[in-house]
């Protein structure tokens, strides 16, 4: 059984003497698809392969504008 999560609510007014008090619980299946999909794609052995292939992708992509860049910045005219 997996624990609820749920949000509290607290707010006290200056011209009241009662505290007002509510609580709304969190439907588990609208956070758990996010939850999951996060938890198995950044953790574990799959969440250190999608680091690794991010860094050399976006490593691939700056070198590849600095390339670009390079050329047309020296080309000669």
């Amino acid at each position: 059984m997996e624990p609820q999560e749920g949000r509290v609510h607290y707010s006290r007014w200056e011209d009241s003497s009662q505290d007002e008090v509510s609580m709304a619980t969190v439907s588990s299946t609208e956070t758990s698809c996010c939850k999951k999909v996060s938890r198995k794609l950044c953790t574990g052995k799959l969440g250190i392969a999608m680091k690794v292939l991010g860094g050399v992708a976006l490593f691939w992509v700056i070198f590849i504008l600095g390339y670009v860049t390079g050329y047309y910045v020296h080309k000669c005219k």
